[in-house]
């Protein structure tokens, strides 16, 4: 294994030729278990081979190198430093112990040991081994960086500042190393201790920028506004074309609630950048907290108009308005600014769905999908997104859209039941009860988990196996509805309604109705469900006060049927007849409305 000097001058140039760059260790491992009176674990010889070959090299350490074993101690050095190179760890340990056991005061084997323990983890033979190398050669500037970075490794950092200390008192040309001494101080939360190390570098060095920004965050963080106000004007000074300089100034003025040096200071930033977004930003939060909300609403739209804001501070600002929402003060400048957004990112699927989020949340729904649906043509993997556009698909009553919508949205996602749902609702919907059927069946196999929504699904399978006239599963399904919600809305008016028409089961009917009333008792659909059942079971007089409480509010072309059906079975014909008149205007009544108005007659 002997190999040439020049090989090993080459390993010990690259060794010294730059900073220590160790990953982050792994923790210490357990000291090894004390001898006991059996047979010795594989672990424990190998750590009774190690201590031995420490022993052995402290043997030698008086003893004069041989040449030959100088060459051999060189060459398992340069063995040792390839496996590190190509992280085989354990190889490389195994040779530079051999390298240290004939050559124990080598600083350069000691510092690579020291190295190689800090990648595995074992940093207490690492801390040795550095110290070690420091002792043997206490001029170069890496022995102690090693030792310095052990003791950081383990968050010592009063070891570790002392080291540097020491590095730049007892080395030439260590100044540099000041900024290191100052980060450990900070990570300390010395900061006065910290400040003295940045005046020091900034004596040796001249200022420099970074230097500042820390030097601020130390102001900062002692309370000490003026002083940090003196480094951002002192960078200003010997930066007068960086405009970041002066926007950190005014934010900091802000921040601190100086709010005319702040909106000060943001003008110088636009008198060198105009369009600069950031400085509209800092302006428009500076006068809405002095109250001027015509300026403000001016700079961000301002700041909104630049792509140099980008989509993401924009959606920040956006869902800060959301969380407003709604707010008829705030309401116009949201609606703006998302159209605003979707203008300056017409390629950024999020700018459509966050304007669709606006636009929700402001009651304007088609404009809502409308976003919502180019959203999903940039980028059609948000599920959420899809969830939105059906459901309002079903409230804006739009059938194809919903059909066609949910159609889409299952071929991505075909094993999520909501849209499984919607297909079932659309189907519904569309007159065509036995595809809704097939939809709601398939879909409710996907609720095992979840027996809130298929409590949705029954309900919803209810309306659908009606339509088929099945009804006694139209019942059962209702039934297991109202088994897991005892106040299912949906499922208590349409089975109660239901079972009206059919003249079935009136007595629960109308229990199931008069429940729905109590819980809701200003809803015309409800009052209007609850009076069928009544007219079913001949109570006309009850029925009237539920029908006339629910046409103040409704114009529903059945609700006014309904009302006349009932003023004619109380004798007031002519009264019935002009509400049928309203009826049939208004729309959706029976087939037989024009009957009863032509003979003034009731059909049932």
């Amino acid at each position: 294994m002997i190999r040439s000097a020049s090989l090993l001058s080459l390993a010990l140039g690259l060794l010294l030729a730059g900073p220590v760059r160790a990953q982050k260790p792994t923790a210490p491992g357990k000291p090894a278990a004390a001898e006991k009176p059996h047979k010795l674990t594989r672990k424990e010889r190998k750590e009774m081979q190690r201590q031995a070959a420490l022993e052995a090299a402290k043997a030698q350490q008086q003893t004069q190198l041989t040449e030959k074993d100088r060459e051999l101690s060189a060459a398992y050095f340069v063995d040792g430093v390839k496996f590190m190179l190509l992280e085989d760890y354990p190889k490389a340990q195994e040779r530079l112990l051999k390298a240290y056991q004939l050559d124990p005061n080598n600083a350069a084997i000691n510092y690579k040991i020291a190295e190689n323990n800090l990648l595995i983890g074992n940093l207490k033979d690492a801390t040795n081994f550095a110290n070690a190398a420091l002792r043997l050669d206490p001029k170069n500037p890496y022995y102690y960086l090693i030792l310095a970075q052990i003791y950081a490794s383990q968050k010592q950092y009063s070891e570790a500042a002392q080291v540097y200390t020491k590095l730049i008192q007892d080395v030439p040309d260590s100044k540099s190393y000041l900024f290191n001494l100052a980060d450990l101080y900070l990570a300390q939360g010395k900061l006065n201790e910290a400040l003295t190390a940045f005046d020091q570098a900034e004596k040796e060095f001249g200022p420099m920028d970074e230097v500042s920004f820390k030097k601020q965050q130390i102001y900062l963080k002692q309370n000490n506004l003026d002083k940090a106000l003196q480094e951002g004007e002192a960078l200003i000074s010997a930066n007068p074309d960086e405009v970041r300089y002066v926007l950190a100034q005014a934010e900091m003025y802000a921040a601190n609630n100086r709010l005319p040096d702040a909106i000060r200071v943001a003008n110088q930033a636009l008198r060198k950048d105009p369009e600069n977004p950031q400085a509209h930003m800092i302006l428009a939060d500076a006068y809405r907290q002095q109250g001027n909300a015509a300026e403000s609403e001016k700079q961000i739209k301002q700041a909104f108009e630049s792509p140099g804001l980008n989509i993401d501070q924009k959606v920040r600002i956006l869902v800060d308005y959301l969380k407003q929402l709604p707010n008829p003060a705030i309401q116009h400048t949201a609606l703006e600014l998302a159209d605003i957004t979707t203008r300056v990112h017409p390629r950024e699927a999020k700018a459509f769905s966050v304007a669709g989020d606006v636009q929700l949340l402001a009651e304007q729904k088609p404009k809502a999908r409308d976003n919502y649906l180019r959203a999903l043509r940039l980028d059609n993997s948000h599920f959420k997104i899809w969830q939105q556009v059906v459901l309002l698909d079903a409230e804006l009553m739009q059938t194809d859209s919903l059909l066609r919508h949910t159609n889409q949205a299952l071929e991505l996602f075909p094993n999520q039941a909501v849209f499984w749902f919607y297909s079932g609702v659309g189907q519904t919907m569309a007159k065509q009860p036995q595809k809704a059927v097939r939809a709601l069946e398939q879909g409710k196999k996907l609720t095992t988990d979840n027996p809130e929504l298929a409590a949705q699904f029954d309900s919803q399978l209810g309306d659908a196996y009606h339509e088929l006239k099945e009804y006694d599963k139209s019942d059962a399904a209702y039934e297991a509805a109202l088994t897991f919600d005892a106040n299912n809305a949906q499922a208590l008016n349409n089975y109660s309604y239901y079972l009206s028409l059919r003249g079935k089961n009136l007595p629960k009917a109308k229990e199931m109705a008069g429940k729905l009333v109590k819980l809701f008792p200003d809803n015309d659909t409800y009052l209007d469900t609850y009076a069928w059942v009544l007219y079913q079971l001949k109570d006309y007089s009850s029925a009237r006060q539920y029908l006339e409480k629910a046409v103040r509010t409704s114009k529903d072309g059945t609700v006014l049927e309904h009302y006349g059906d009932v003023l004619y079975q109380l004798g007031d014909s002519a009264a019935a007849v002009e509400r049928w008149q309203q009826a049939k205007k208004a729309g959706g009544t029976s087939a037989l409305i024009d009957r009863k108005i032509k003979d003034r007659k009731l059909y049932e």
